[in-house]
Order: C-alpha cells, then structure tokens, then sequence
C-alpha cells in the first residue's frame, strides 16, 4: 500500500519484510537522538519474526522522499477497558533531521489518526521523553494532551524474568 500526500515528493508506505534493514536503521537512529542506543539490542532477524512473523506485534510505516526512506512509524493496538474499544499505541515516529520541518511527521501522524478513525479507536497514545521540547511543542500544536497523573511503569530484565516465576 502506497499513500500519496500533500507533502511534494513525499508518500507514505506499509512496511515489507524487506524493510527490516531499514526499520533497524530508523530505531538506532531514534535511540542516538533519544540518546538511549546502548538500549538497541534488536537485529534484523528479531524484526523480521515480530514483524512479520506467524504473529505479528506491530505495523510499521516507511515515509520516502523522492523514493528515499526518511522517515517511519511503529504502532499497535491497544485496548481501553472503560470505552471498550481498541486504541493506537504509537511506539515510535521518526524523521531524519534534515527532513524535519516539511510537514512529514504531521503527515505520518496524522495519518494514523485516520487509520484510528477508520478502526473504531476512541485514541492514540505514545510517550515523549520529557526533555524532548520541539516534540513536546509539536504535539501540543496538534491538540495532543498530556496525560498529567499518569506515571508509565516498566518491568523488563532480570526484575520481568524473576517476577514471572511467581506464578509457578
């Protein structure tokens, strides 16, 4: 599936499993400027079985300029108990900095708000780190709210594997 859009010699593009050298490219890219790299432990093969594997986790979305990948989404769904339908879970969205400014990323978000829309969401979520200013300014031009007395939780690692045995 190609999308056209109202950005010149940009479109938008589901993601192959061809793609996973340059999904890996665009997380490691997104971890350098989150300065989180050290985090990136994902290969190309892991990419390409929970991407496309028998199960798939995620949906990825490649934007191209004059047919060059500049930049990319990762979402899934999730599920809000208290309007009983499923939401968005925006993962990740990057554009590669000399591409910034043109209107790419409000595109590649706005169309996942679309694609919400068309599959009954009630909304879409994600996580800015809070040093991040010109994402965080990005997201308040749009009408995005942050999500004030809400704190995310993580338990991954040794503390995930440990928690997990009790339960036998």
């Amino acid at each position: 599936m190609k999308i056209s859009t109202n950005v010149a010699g940009f479109n938008v593009r589901s993601a192959g499993v061809d793609d996973c050298a340059i999904i890996l490219g665009f997380i490691k890219e997104l971890a350098d400027y989150e300065k989180l790299s050290h985090e990136v432990v994902a290969t190309v093969e892991v990419l390409q079985e929970t991407l496309f594997g028998e199960q798939s986790y995620a949906e990825v979305l490649i934007g191209e300029y004059e047919g060059t990948p500049v930049a990319y989404s990762l979402f899934f769904h999730n599920f809000s108990t208290f309007t009983g339908r499923p939401g968005i879970y925006l993962e990740d969205i990057y554009v590669q900095p000399e591409m910034r400014g043109k209107g790419i990323g409000k595109f590649m978000l706005s169309y996942i708000a679309k694609l919400a829309v068309e599959r009954k969401c009630t909304r879409v979520e994600w996580s800015v780190l809070d040093w991040n200013e010109p994402s965080i300014q990005f997201y308040r031009s749009i009408g995005a709210d942050p999500m004030n007395g809400w704190t995310v939780q993580r338990l991954d690692g040794s503390e995930l594997t440990e928690f997990a045995r009790f339960c036998g």
